[in-house]
């Protein structure tokens, strides 16, 4: 199982917290480096505020070197996608190509209201999502020295010259998720490396790896091409009171957590990624809300990735 890092800095954290999780979680041997893609806290006043996820993770391409880094998910009513698909070129070209663009068609309504963002239907929200996917992917697998173009009713390209380009071969990968039972599933099979079940229960995870798998065969594409993942948010304690002080940090109830998050002992927590592991999972998203207890980060390495 690849066990990767997954912040929230939207509650409250600089460029600099952000950076010396990212340093940890390499040093320690994570797989990944990710960060939600909001301009609003979900409670309080958010701390020190908003950082913006593509400017954060272009410094993180320079200032980490081997941990691979991106979005899960950014939101596709932020940006358009033709600039979107420059940006995060450059930032594959910053770090080497370690950059994973993980992509959702926005939800958070209160932070649209807030920043002056326009937040469509949701049915008019698919549709630009599956519009970006269409063009994002179109301008990185273009041949150089060719043009794109995309006749679409939101996002219209014309002759595009498709630069920049990603290092990574056929593109940066592109991760999709949700619970969505048609829309979501096919959106997967045609665009993505990756599918992901957010926050999901191990049964309910995968029926939605099911869902995209048929989705895959319908189009003709083998569903084992597709990476299958799950987000879950962690606290790892070895007794009760270490588990009660970690989940107070981040406004949590233990019992709540080990309900619908993997909280516990190091062998509560493996026992529990076991079972994603059996529906599908092969790589597991940590949604770490408390960036200042690095010690936990040691101690997840220590303590469960070694028994993964």
């Amino acid at each position: 199982m690849d066990l990767r890092v997954f912040t929230e800095p939207q509650q409250g954290a600089t460029y600099d917290d952000l950076l010396r999780v990212a340093r940890a979680a390499e040093d320690l041997g994570f797989g990944g480096f990710f960060r939600s893609d909001h301009y609003l806290h979900m409670s309080g006043d958010g701390g020190s505020g908003p950082t913006d996820a593509w400017t954060t993770l272009a410094g993180l391409a320079r200032d980490t070197s081997t941990i691979r880094l991106g979005t899960l998910v950014t939101s596709a009513t932020f940006r358009l996608p033709g600039p979107l698909a420059v940006q995060v070129a450059g930032v594959d070209q910053m770090s080497g190509g370690r950059v994973e663009l993980g992509l959702g068609a926005g939800w958070f309504e209160q932070e649209h209201r807030a920043y002056g963002i326009p937040f469509p239907a949701l049915g008019e929200r698919f549709d630009r999502l599956e519009e970006q996917l269409a063009v994002i992917t179109g301008l990185w697998s273009t041949p150089p020295g060719e043009t794109f173009s995309h006749q679409g009713s939101h996002y219209p390209v014309v002759d595009s010259p498709a630069l920049a380009k990603p290092v990574q071969d056929g593109g940066v990968p592109i991760i999709v998720g949700g619970a969505g039972k048609r829309r979501t599933p096919a959106l997967a099979a045609r665009y993505a490396a990756e599918f992901n079940a957010a926050f999901q229960s191990a049964s309910a995870s995968g029926e939605l790896f099911e869902r995209v798998r048929a989705a895959c065969a319908a189009i003709g594409r083998d569903g084992d091409a597709l990476v299958f993942s799950a987000a879950q948010v962690v606290v790892l304690g070895e007794d009760e009171a270490t588990l009660r002080r970690r989940a107070a940090a981040i406004g949590r109830e233990v019992d709540e957590l080990r309900t619908n998050g993997l909280a516990g002992s190091a062998d509560e927590i493996v026992d529990r990624i076991g079972a994603f592991a059996e529906v599908g999972a092969s790589r597991l998203y940590l949604q770490v809300l408390d960036l200042s207890d690095l010690d936990q980060l040691e101690e997840i390495a220590d303590r469960v990735q070694t028994q993964l």
